[in-house]
């Protein structure tokens, strides 16, 4: 009954969005026009290269990782120094954007992964992103990339903790029936077989979602010539944040250009731009890999269940990943970075909520919460607020929200989110009074 509940809950929102939207108003026609912009954008570079190896990853650990190991060194009675540890280093090295996280995130928490060492790992993965935490020391500020730094190492911590305590009778309740379970069955292969197994996924992952900075110089047909750096490239236009001044726009502002008025963009030679050219070779390579183990290793039912089980992920979280996507690009018009500026140029209370919360449901793609909050500062954003949204940011969004409610349910989520919000904000005044 609830499920039908919940179904008409949403065809009746769907029928009165119909009814009531007017799509005359041209700041709506520019709101929908801007939120296919931004599905399109990351069906085209986060869709293949991020979500769908991180679906088959999900799908590979419930598959093949016994559930024994996962109680063992992140379960509810496991050793909470070490469960920790894991699970923050485990993202730390993974480094990659919430979307690839959430993926892996379902499938330890499928297993019986205890929620502290879950959640830990669901906030320190695009959290505690190493490449987006020295570019934002070498953008934003030292003061800033090094807040960045210690407050996302500390709060996926922390909040881990504070989730097992809020939920400590659940918790005890599945480490109760994990105790009660009967004993595991011999595994068919040594565990090194299939720890090299997920390493060589987890690279493929890496590599085909290796992260590029985006600055670049931009020479147009007429002969302008600019530097900027890319936010969003979709299959006819390239949108791009200014880093000078050009004619009417201003630095800092963005401006979209057709493809076809682009004669060639220059990138900034470094290592992480090298990697990046090669990355498809070097996915390409693990993956060859993988398809060698899969073959020698597993068995034909095994391999059967890890597509049914990687399916079953898909059907989950692609749908919500898309629709929140959608609404993300939808609001962005309705709420342009100006109005935010205004709001958080001081360190006040409200000006580090309103951060952390803005942090906490737009969708920011890997390093571009870089330039957008750059751009923010230089129209009066506080650095006590730019820590706030960059604590927020990428561990969170409306398209995670609905995939980790789904995952962990209501309450879990809420309490989630009110963790990140009011850390964000604390976090954000302390360091505004301090270092701003």
């Amino acid at each position: 009954m609830k499920r039908e509940l919940k179904i008409l809950a949403a065809l009746v929102g769907i029928f009165l969005v119909a009814h009531a939207l007017p799509l005359g108003n041209p700041k709506i026609q520019e709101a929908i026009l801007e939120a296919f912009r931004l599905l399109q954008w990351y069906a085209r570079n986060h869709t293949l290269a991020c979500v769908v190896p991180a679906l088959f990853i999900a799908g590979a650990i419930t598959t093949f990782l016994s559930q024994t190991s996962v109680l063992r060194y992140l379960g509810p009675r496991a050793n909470p120094v070490l469960a920790y540890a894991v699970a923050s280093v485990a993202g730390c090295v993974l480094a990659v954007c919430s979307c690839s996280v959430l993926p892996m995130f379902a499938g330890i928490y499928s297993l019986g992964a205890g929620l502290g060492p879950a959640t830990a790992f669901l906030y320190s993965g695009p959290g505690i992103n190493v490449l987006a935490i020295f570019l934002s020391a070498r953008v934003l500020g030292f003061s800033v990339g090094a807040g960045r730094f210690v407050g996302a190492v500390a709060f996926s911590v922390v909040i881990g903790l504070l989730m097992t305590a809020v939920f400590r009778r659940g918790e005890q309740a599945k480490a109760q029936a994990a105790m009660q379970m009967p004993e595991p069955e011999e595994p068919r292969r040594h565990v090194g077989k299939t720890a090299l197994f997920l390493a060589g996924m987890i690279l493929f992952l890496v590599f085909s979602d290796w992260f590029n900075p985006g600055n670049v110089v931009v020479k147009t047909n007429d002969g302008q010539e600019f530097k900027a750096v890319v936010i969003h490239e979709t299959k006819d236009a390239i949108r791009f944040q200014l880093e000078q001044d050009l004619g009417v726009a201003k630095l800092g502002d963005k401006i979209e250009l057709p493809k076809a008025d682009i004669a060639e963009t220059q990138e900034q030679k470094t290592w992480v731009i090298r990697i990046h050219h090669v990355r498809w070779y070097l996915a390409g390579l693990m993956g060859l890999l993988v398809a060698v183990m899969a073959w020698q290793w597993f068995e034909k039912d095994e391999l059967r269940e890890w597509m049914n089980n990687t399916w079953g992920f898909a059907k989950l979280l692609v749908p919500l990943l898309f629709g929140g996507v959608f609404v993300v690009g939808f609001m962005s018009v309705l709420l342009p970075e100006k109005q935010v500026a205004q709001w958080v140029g001081d360190n006040s209370l409200r000006s580090n909520l309103v951060a952390s919360v803005i942090g906490a449901f737009w969708y920011f793609a890997t390093l571009t919460e870089i330039p957008i909050t750059q751009a923010l500062m230089r129209l009066g954003m506080h650095k006590g607020p730019v820590l706030a949204l960059l604590l927020a940011g990428p561990a969170l969004s409306l398209p995670s929200i609905l995939v980790i409610r789904k995952v962990m349910g209501n309450s879990k989520t809420i309490v989630f989110i009110l963790l990140v919000v009011v850390m964000s904000t604390i976090v954000g005044i302390l360091f505004g009074a301090i270092g701003g």
